[in-house]
């Protein structure tokens, strides 16, 4: 059985693919029993997973719940990062990044453009229906998370800010260094790549090119920021046990929340979420410095079943131009 607990690296730039798509598998629990949404699609005469192709400009996930809202007008909130499946179709080779999504009781309705029919099934007769058989992959993947009740998570988003003008071109205080051209950009990105997940709260550290990496999607969302001192260079640096006691906290939360913090912060970070984890999965945590690049984002899926216990990891990369 395929292991739950894995890493994916989302890269929306640089692919070696010659299409790319995204999409998610709608899950839901009736009568204690799991079950999936199929759709079905007149122009292919096909079932298969609510996805489509990316976007120009779009981020992967982005496209994930675009796609979804479009095909059967569910604003999904995305869950655990699936394995993507490759194949090939005339331009070459495609491939397509899936995540799972609970719905719950959310209503589903075919587009009735390229969506002529959805099915709510049972995973054993989704396994029938599915017209590719590398659709079946990731549905392997979702129930075995299921069996193991890690499926149903939250997200707890590690940010590195943005990009920030160099030290040596900032001769006034390191709290006051503020982003540059390109780091502004990436918090644009940043904006529209958090939607996807929809943190309520932000932690963040109170020197400028934090604040000025999580304010657009701060105040797009209304979301609450909370300054937390210990998360700056300086003062992790006096008391990095601070630090830990800052992450341990968030991991009781319970609720979608994003961390925006400094380099020489992160491995004090990214050593406390590895506690929390099965030594595989930590194994996948970056471990060369920077860790993570300017404006790139650590996602932790955490499960509600079992508090503080991170069952699943991704990485999104920001562009840099």
């Amino acid at each position: 059985m395929r292991t739950t607990e894995h890493i994916e690296e989302i890269v929306d730039a640089d692919s070696v693919a010659a299409v790319y798509a995204a999409g998610a598998l709608c899950w839901r629990v009736k009568k204690k029993k799991l079950e999936v949404l199929l759709i079905h699609r007149q122009r292919y005469d096909d079932w298969s997973w609510p996805k489509g192709k990316l976007g120009k400009g779009e981020t992967l996930a982005e496209c994930a719940v675009r796609e979804v809202l479009e095909e059967v007008g569910l604003p999904i909130t995305l869950g655990i990062p699936l394995p993507p499946i490759r194949y090939v179709v005339k331009p070459g080779v495609k491939q397509v990044h899936y995540w799972a999504s609970s719905v719950d009781d959310m209503p589903a309705i075919a587009d009735g453009k390229e969506v002529d029919a959805i099915a709510w099934c049972s995973p054993n007769k989704a396994r029938g229906l599915l017209s590719n058989p590398s659709d079946v992959e990731p549905l392997e993947s979702l129930v075995a998370a299921y069996e193991a009740g890690s499926l149903d998570t939250w997200p707890l988003l590690i940010v590195r800010h943005a990009k920030a003008k160099p030290r040596s071109a900032w001769p006034r205080a390191e709290g006051e260094r503020p982003l540059a051209a390109t780091g502004k950009r990436q918090a644009l990105y940043l904006q529209r790549l958090m939607m996807s997940w929809h943190p309520s709260r932000i932690f963040t550290s109170g020197w400028m090119r934090c604040i000025s990496t999580i304010s657009p999607y701060a105040q797009l969302t209304k979301a609450k920021v909370k300054v937390v001192p210990w998360l700056t260079e300086a003062d992790h640096n006096r008391h990095p046990a601070k630090v830990e006691a800052v992450v341990e906290k968030l991991l009781t939360r319970n609720s979608a929340t994003a961390v925006c913090t400094h380099r020489p912060v992160l491995p004090t970070i990214l050593a406390t979420l590895a506690n929390h984890m099965t030594p595989e999965l930590a194994r996948s945590l970056p471990t060369l410095d920077p860790f993570l690049t300017p404006g790139e984002v650590l996602l932790a899926h955490v499960s509600h079943a079992e508090p503080g216990r991170i069952v699943a990891l991704e990485q999104h990369k920001p562009f840099d131009d």
